[in-house]
């Protein structure tokens, strides 16, 4: 030992001698860094206090260390090999450059640039080139920054944390000495992998480099300071997050925290699932083959049907699992018809193969990787993972056939898998990659299963770390197209497994990130994960629930909660979809083909449709039969009855028998469907509530519902369907007066005015009977006599009185019109009221979808701009070629195309 101190002494010369002492003699115990061993010996330096000195620790903290060695004394200088604890050719010093806080582009502050070289024991192999940053203030703290890709790229430790604020300074601008390398080879590429086609470079890539640079960089922080770390960290993603993982299995004392996002860590797995992927896409002369289009469809798809599963239509699929259960259904709406590729609207039998390469767990059943693994897990494509459009770069490629080797026109995830096959495993740089098979690879078993021992971080018992006090963050999105979270999963469960819930709970916070692709996709946590750590390693304050901010452009500073493993951010239903209050992390898992606005029991919904007729549906949610009665109609039967069965076609809506209507079950007991029209093929789209207004009581009582009203709805005289919008009054005493404006079109909406010149008058009253109100003309506001004009039913819609006015003027003059809200004077709708996604019935007999989004509206497809409040209160514009308007109540839209003319009207409820 005191040998290694004398030739460190040469070395160093005798400026840092008293430090080297010091260096010497902890490196030779292997320990340092808050890891404990060592011979604990720290000679006490001026002006630099014991790291462990009396007194509550950081409290209050400790003073900045200052150096005791100039920076220019450490360049040139050289470690010998038995200073590091794997063999090496020794480290050297190739520069070491003050740099000032002023200097241009440096936000950095002032520090010692230390770079320099680990030589190898290979002649043939590459050093490994490091970086160490000394800040002129060091906070007694060390930060061990991990790679990406297959590395080859120096690692300089300057950055920021990785998904953490925009505003937040580097670690090394917060004091921290920072370290990194390049893992040992030299590449311009990141998915370069011909490095491990020699026996030490992939080791070091597997990880020594890590640990031969921890021991110099903490050498070199022992030198300048000459007091050991307080704490050390390591903080990496990717293979970065693998980097972390795969240092504590092996060293577990020399850290104290690491974080560790979308880490790497199945990576054998990962790489065999990447040729996987490849074979089904290429092989078979590409039968499997996505393009864009069809990648973008398979994309479309998932969204529509999972989206909403969380409460919020976000662009973000955060009830992953829940979507895992529509895979099925999902596969079906894609597939073409007999298999066969028909074209760009869907997906061959192969096709849909190639989807299960992708989303499917690679099982493997005749050899294992390291640990004991045998499965490698898929990708979340059908949960909301994106390979293709503007929030991804990494993409299935460009071409059905690939190139050998493998390049940037191929799929992302099989250049990868690609090199692994040349140069990991064959190291052949010929190989076809394609017919290399992951789940037998024959002659090559051995091989993969020797590479896995030497990469991957999947042995699950940190009792070590945790021992000694080690804390871990964990990371992942749930839409990630690079490292599959799946594995990531796999691994939590085995470390539960290994090593109990408690010890589990006590020191990892694994936190998923539903819409979150490998640093890309459609939300982008931005979290202060370094201050969680510190808090936790340093004050014993475990981290919580967190609240990310996004950071990608089009959504920049929305917030959700930074849920734990497995909760996820389900929304609360009302305030901004924006903002982080109003989520609550879950656990639940919901079936989402059941729907929660079913009636537990047999249930009569009373309502009516678009030809006036007044009409009662039994709905039985055991068979899902259902019973349509005419209750009142002047072109059918009173008593006329209609049943069938209805099917599900997603969340919540159903097929019929109803010459194509599609029932749809809303929240507060709202039904949407259709019956068959009295004439025609088509169906007359229908309205019925589970409540309704039952005015019994004597004398009658109309407060509860009596207002002022905006309308919209349909009035078909002679067979000529048109339009009907304007605004109506129910007042206490039951007589109701409606007010069209003289314009026409969409000037019949206007401000109720009780001496409108355009008008309608009369009275109901109650049909114990039927359960509806009969609706009676008069000239003037008369509570009694008059004619009976149609019936009226005021559903109860979470207490809200929801009126559906059914007209019966004759067998040639009759409609149905939908009440909304008028506000009063001063007072206007609020954006984003109607907020949601819609079922769609037109009175053309169509079926669609609609959805609001605060000012934007997207009908069928077609795109749109809302203007609320316009020409009236309670009244919403879309833009259009035609004035197109709608109104809103308790979850149910009425949607008027081109009012007053030839009637382009549609109902809808929010689901």
């Amino acid at each position: 030992m005191l040998d290694a101190a004398r030739r460190a002494r040469r070395s160093f010369g005798p400026a840092v001698g008293i430090s080297l002492v010091s260096l010497v003699l902890a490196a030779c115990g292997g320990g340092g860094g808050g890891g404990g061993g060592g011979s604990g010996f720290f000679p006490i330096v001026p002006n630099n206090p014991p790291a462990d000195g009396g007194g509550p620790p950081d409290n209050p903290p400790p003073p900045a260390v200052v150096p005791v060695v100039a920076c220019a004394d450490l360049a040139g200088k050289s470690l010998p090999a038995s200073l590091i604890s794997l063999p090496t050719g020794g480290a050297t010093v190739v520069s070491a450059t003050a740099v000032a806080a002023g200097d241009v582009g440096n936000p950095n502050g002032d520090y010692c640039k230390v770079r320099g070289t680990i030589q190898p024991i290979d002649p043939a192999s590459q050093s490994i080139n490091f970086a160490v940053n000394l800040p002129e203030k060091w906070n007694q703290k060390t930060i061990h920054f991990g790679g990406g890709g297959f590395d080859g790229v120096l690692i300089d430790g300057t950055e920021q944390i990785r998904f953490g604020p925009r505003e937040k300074p580097a670690p090394l601008a917060l004091g921290y000495a920072t370290y990194g390398d390049d893992s040992g080879h030299q590449s311009s590429s990141i998915t370069d992998g011909r490095f491990a086609a020699n026996d030490e470079q992939l080791a070091n890539y597997g990880g020594q480099s890590l640990k031969k640079t921890r021991d110099v960089a903490q050498a070199l922080v022992l030198a300048r300071y000459g007091v050991k770390p307080k704490k050390s960290y390591f903080l990496g993603t990717s293979t970065g997050g693998r980097d972390a993982l795969g240092y504590i299995q092996r060293w577990p004392l020399d850290y104290d925290g690491v974080i560790a996002n979308e880490p790497a860590l199945n990576y054998t797995g990962t790489r065999l699932s990447n040729v996987a992927v490849g074979r089904a896409l290429y092989n078979n002369n590409a039968a499997g083959f996505l393009n864009v289009p069809k990648t973008l469809l398979v994309q479309d798809r998932v969204k529509q049907a999972c989206d909403k599963l969380d409460g919020a239509v976000d662009n973000i699929v955060s009830n992953v699992e829940s979507c895992r259960l529509l895979n099925d259904q999902i596969l079906a709406s894609l597939t073409c018809p007999g298999g066969l590729d028909t074209g760009p609207t869907c997906l061959s039998k192969e096709q849909i193969e190639t989807v299960h390469a992708i989303k499917n767990p690679l099982d493997f059943t005749t050899y294992s990787l390291a640990n004991g693994v045998k499965r490698a897990g898929g990708y979340n494509l059908l949960e909301g993972t994106l390979v293709a459009g503007p929030y991804t770069t990494r993409d299935l490629g460009t071409r059905p056939v690939p190139g050998n080797p493998a390049t940037s026109a191929d799929a992302n995830m099989y250049v990868t898998g690609d090199q692994w096959v040349k140069f990991f495993v064959t190291r052949n740089a010929e190989f076809n990659s394609l017919t290399f098979d992951p789940q037998n690879p024959g002659s090559y078993a051995a091989r993969v299963t020797e590479v896995s021992n030497l990469t991957d971080a999947t042995d699950p018992d940190l009792s070590p770390f945790f021992g000694h006090g080690g804390k871990l963050i964990l990371l992942h999105g749930l839409a990630d197209e690079v490292i599959s979270n799946n594995s990531t999963i796999d691994y939590y469960k085995e470390m539960i497994a290994t090593m109990g819930q408690a010890m589990v709970d006590q020191n990892v916070r694994f936190y998923t990130v539903p819409g979150m692709g490998h640093g890309t996709g459609v939300f982008i946590p931005n979290w202060d994960s370094l201050a969680a750590l510190e808090s936790w390693a340093e004050s014993g304050l475990a981290p919580a629930t967190g609240v990310a901010v996004d950071a990608v452009p089009a959504t920049y500073g929305r917030t959700r909660p930074l849920c734990q493993y497995p909760s996820w951010p389900k929304y609360g239903g009302s305030g901004s979809l924006d903002a982080a209050v109003n989520y609550s992390c879950v656990t639940e898992t919901a079936d989402p083909l059941a729907c929660p606005n079913l009636p537990a029991a047999v249930t009569t919904y009373k309502g009516g449709n678009s030809f006036g007729e007044e009409l009662s549906v039994r709905i039985d949610p055991a068979t899902m039969a259902y019973t349509v009665t005419i209750d009142a109609s002047l072109q059918r039967a009173a008593a006329t009855t209609s049943s069938g069965k209805l099917v599900l076609q997603q969340l919540c809506s159903y097929t019929s028998d109803e010459a194509g209507a599609v029932f749809t079950f809303a929240s507060g007991g709202v039904l949407q469907g259709g019956v068959k029209a009295p004439v025609g093929t088509s169906f007359a789209p229908l309205l019925a509530f589970q409540n309704t207004f039952e005015n019994t009581l004597d004398p009658t009582e109309f407060k509860p519902v009596s207002d002022i009203f905006n309308t919209v709805g349909v009035q078909q005289v002679t067979g000529d369907a048109k339009v009907f919008a304007g605004a109506v009054r129910l007042r206490d005493a039951g007589t109701f007066q409606y007010c069209r404006s003289a314009a026409g079109n969409a000037g019949s909406f206007m401000i109720y005015n009780a001496s409108c010149t355009t008008t309608e008058k009369g009275y109901i009253t109650y049909d114990t009977t039927h359960k509806a109100f009969n609706v009676f003309t008069t000239p003037d506001t008369a509570t009694t006599g008059g004619t009976r004009t149609g019936s009226m039913v005021i559903g109860l819609v979470n207490g809200t009185a929801v009126p559906l006015h059914l007209v019966r003027v004759s067998p040639t003059d009759f409609g149905m019109r939908f009440y909304g809200l008028q506000p009063g004077e001063g007072v206007e709708l609020p954006v984003g009221t109607a907020d949601g996604t819609y079922a769609m019935s037109s009175v053309s007999g169509e079926n669609s979808a609609a959805t609001v989004t605060g000012t934007g509206f997207n009908l069928a497809g077609a795109a749109a701009t809302l203007t609320y409040n316009k020409p009236v209160r309670g009244v919403i514009e879309s833009s259009g070629g035609t004035p197109d308007h709608f109104i809103f109540n308790s979850g149910v839209i009425g949607y008027a195309s081109g009012a007053g003319t030839s009637a382009g009207l549609q109902f809808g409820v929010r689901h």
